[in-house]
């Protein structure tokens, strides 16, 4: 019954966790809400000449640039593109120290490290016919549609590695692989932030100090409907499992209480014996 009350305690734990997930995306979900969504950019031009201090809005539009990034893999023209080269090859296992790592062959052991990361970003602007607004610091994308490409270099087509490879030979390199992520030109987009203007007039939209920044191919809307069902599915999810763990815990509480009743009710309690035959022959003698 231990085990019920350890499962029980786990459950809770988890149950929290869920909660805790469940608050924190109906908060954002809230803040999504109580963000100022601007129909055409045009329109923040009038918003910034209200002269409010840290104006968050939502805006939507077209990805632009005056300078796009020719991509070498895709072809497409982007304004954020990521490359990595990824090295594969295999190594000899240790049978002392990587037995649990190798393969079913337990001879080798595949490894595929980062050898090269580079990115590159030009500035680019949100445009949706009525005017353009500048996107500053979007290091993170949230289903923001890269378009990805993958591309395999000096691939070692039929080598046989493994049992028919010299013992001696404790690496053989199979190949590289590059990869190139880009944000294409022309994506349609939505960006969460707060809008502000540069010293020569460019209205921009950049990371708050405090609140919400999203980049993202969803509409607020959309945003806002994810987070309160998630929100909605965590909060039921931990319901779920507090109900649970405190039947667990109930459970082992009851068996412990019953094994103590049990335990007190086998106690036998000794008692003297009483002689009644000195007691009857006395009564005798007196009588006579």
């Amino acid at each position: 019954m231990e085990l019920a009350l350890m499962g029980g305690v786990v459950f809770c734990s988890a149950a929290a966790v869920l909660y805790t997930c469940s608050k924190y995306n109906h908060r954002n979900a809230e803040i999504l809400k109580s963000v100022t969504q601007v129909n055409k950019l045009m329109d923040i031009e009038q918003l910034l000449d209200g002269e409010r201090s840290h104006l968050v809005v939502a805006i939507s539009g077209c990805v632009v640039s005056e300078t796009p990034i020719k991509c070498e893999l895709t072809g497409l023209r982007g304004v954020v593109v990521e490359e990595t080269v990824v090295q594969h090859y295999l190594r000899e296992c240790d049978a002392n120290k990587l037995i649990m790592k190798c393969n079913d062959n337990g001879s080798w052991l595949q490894n595929s490290p980062l050898t090269l990361y580079t990115r590159n970003e030009v500035p680019w602007y949100l445009d949706d016919g009525t005017g353009r607004v500048l996107v500053v610091g979007s290091e993170t994308f949230e289903d923001s549609g890269w378009a990805r490409a993958c591309k395999t270099l000096n691939h070692l087509q039929g080598v046989k590695v493994g049992v028919s490879a010299p013992l001696s030979a404790s690496v053989s390199v199979v190949g590289l692989k590059r990869i190139e992520w880009a944000l294409p030109f022309g994506t349609s987009l939505t960006v969460v932030g707060e809008a502000s203007r540069d010293g020569d007039g460019t209205v921009r939209i950049q990371r708050p100090p405090k609140g919400p920044f999203y980049v993202s191919r969803k509409t607020i809307d959309e945003q806002i409907a994810d987070l309160t069902y998630f929100a909605r599915r965590f909060k039921y999810a931990s319901v779920g499992l507090t109900l649970f763990g405190a039947w667990l815990i109930a459970e082992f509480a009851i068996w412990c209480i019953t094994k103590d009743g049990d335990a007190v009710s086998c106690e036998k309690v000794e008692i003297a014996p009483v002689d009644f035959s000195e007691g009857v022959g006395s009564q005798q003698v007196d009588s006579s």
